[in-house]
């Protein structure tokens, strides 16, 4: 995993979606935004927005922006700490 990937990874570990929302916006920022706004079919001041943390980008965008990204979201089971202290 690189620093980018741990960056994403630590933002969706806050579960706040402004919190998402912000690191994919940042992270989309080191990328060439231009493109990665036509991949997600919306212009680039729309995805400047959706992506600020202050925007409140629909799921499909959050969707289509990490899949232009090369990433993916895989849901995993939420390991419950009380009863693994047992």
């Amino acid at each position: 995993m690189d620093a980018i990937d741990g960056y994403i990874a630590a933002a969706f570990e806050t579960d706040d979606p402004s919190s998402i929302a912000k690191a994919l916006g940042a992270v989309a920022r080191t990328r060439n935004m231009s493109k990665l706004a036509k991949d997600v079919g919306m212009n680039r001041s729309a995805l400047y927005r959706a992506l600020s943390g202050d925007g409140n980008p629909e799921f499909a965008t959050i969707l289509k922006v990490v899949k232009a990204l090369g990433l993916t979201l895989t849901p995993v089971p939420v390991i419950d700490r009380k009863s693994d202290a047992a």
